[in-house]
């Protein structure tokens, strides 16, 4: 039988350019990537809240260097992770629970906390969906309950529309970018009844730099109805690797777990995401280069007219001050993809915030198809 002999580098090569080259400079920091130039022939896609400069090169590295672990279950590495994140946040190793993405940490807790015995699903309108379709999935009910006019989370109207069950809570909130102040999600939690259980997710968190906000991990230790997911795909730039966790306390996870599929994260992704804990550079880089494209492109559509929800994330929501599907299916002709439309928020389009000269693109084709 013939065999091919190929060496981690030349494998790297077919991963894309983008990883061989962090091998070949691996010193090369996350700020100073080259940059897509779009091209008439090219897709700008800022569509899904993705970071478009990627994984740390020490993660790329880690990618690699893990080849000739696939053959190989991931428990070490898990374990790894799992003490990195402990640490991270403060909280005892048997208060981390992975998943394949925090998308799994959602579905993990639609499953165990919604539908059994009447318990229902309570979350805004609009926000992230896809927990809503689990846990219709599960046969709960779902109750939506309209953002504030100032786009926060009606805490209040939320709780008294809670049957036991599940709260839902994205903070910052996708679509709109924006946060529920850290004295109100306090106060919620501290009011809420044990019986029901707060998911609070935190996948934007690291872009949010009001004084007004705050994470609520710390809240966990005093209160055991408390979940909070973080994910690897924003900031760390992960989307396409799946890895996520939650914090929470020992027993909630306990009731979590048996809904959990074995060994849920590769091998690969528990590489990277460990490794982008030790990049001291990724975080503050991703923040920096986003806050300076959103500046830009908030500031052009602002002398254009038009105004965005006040962000704290990754993507910014424009009013379009019309229908906005008409504007993302001619935007798409432009070669521009961005955000489905919230129909709570039909006159809204959603914009990840992307490189410099994709937001250059963006704007441009905007004023285009909106004039």
């Amino acid at each position: 039988m013939n065999t091919i002999s190929i060496s981690r580098r030349d494998f790297a090569r077919l991963l894309g350019v983008g990883a061989a080259a962090a091998l070949v400079r691996p010193a090369e920091s996350f700020g100073k990537q080259p940059e897509h130039i779009p091209t008439d022939s090219q897709v700008v896609r800022l569509s899904a809240n993705e970071n478009a400069y990627g994984p740390s090169p020490k993660a790329l590295k880690a990618m690699t260097d893990s080849f000739t672990l696939a053959c190989r279950y991931p428990d070490e590495h898990n374990n790894v992770l799992i003490d990195k994140l402990a640490k991270l946040n403060g909280v005892n190793r048997d208060q981390i629970l992975l998943g394949d993405g925090s998308s799994e940490i959602l579905k993990l807790c639609a499953e165990t906390f919604s539908g059994k015995e009447g318990c229902s699903l309570v979350a805004a309108d609009p926000t992230f969906e896809a927990i809503l379709e689990q846990a219709k999935a599960n046969c709960a009910e779902v109750v939506k309950v309209p953002l504030t006019s100032t786009y926060a989370h009606d805490l209040p109207r939320m709780l008294s529309s809670a049957k036991g069950g599940l709260i839902y809570i994205c903070n910052p909130n996708n679509p709109t970018a924006s946060i529920t102040p850290k004295d109100q999600m306090r106060d919620f939690i501290t009011n809420t009844p044990r019986e029901t259980m707060i998911l609070v997710d935190e996948a934007y968190f690291h872009y949010a730099d009001s004084p007004d906000y705050e994470s609520v991990v710390p809240l966990v230790k005093d209160n055991p109805n408390v979940i909070v997911a973080r994910t690897f795909s924003k900031v760390y730039g992960m989307a396409g690797l799946r890895c996520g966790y939650c914090v929470a306390q020992k027993e909630t996870l306990e009731r979590m777990r048996p809904y959990q599929m074995w060994d849920s994260v590769n091998i690969m992704a528990l590489a990277a995401a460990s490794a982008s804990l030790d990049d001291p550079d990724q975080v503050s880089n991703g923040q920096r280069l986003n806050s300076e494209a959103k500046m830009f492109v908030i500031s052009e559509l602002a002398t254009a007219g038009y105004k965005t929800i006040p962000s704290q994330a990754n993507f910014i929501m424009v009013d379009c001050r019309r229908p906005v599907v008409p504007l993302i299916n001619a935007m798409k002709e432009q070669n521009v993809h961005v955000g489905r439309l919230f129909p709570a928020l039909p006159n809204h389009m959603r914009v990840t915030i992307g490189k410099k000269p994709e937001m250059e693109t963006f704007v441009s084709a905007f004023k285009q198809v909106a004039a």
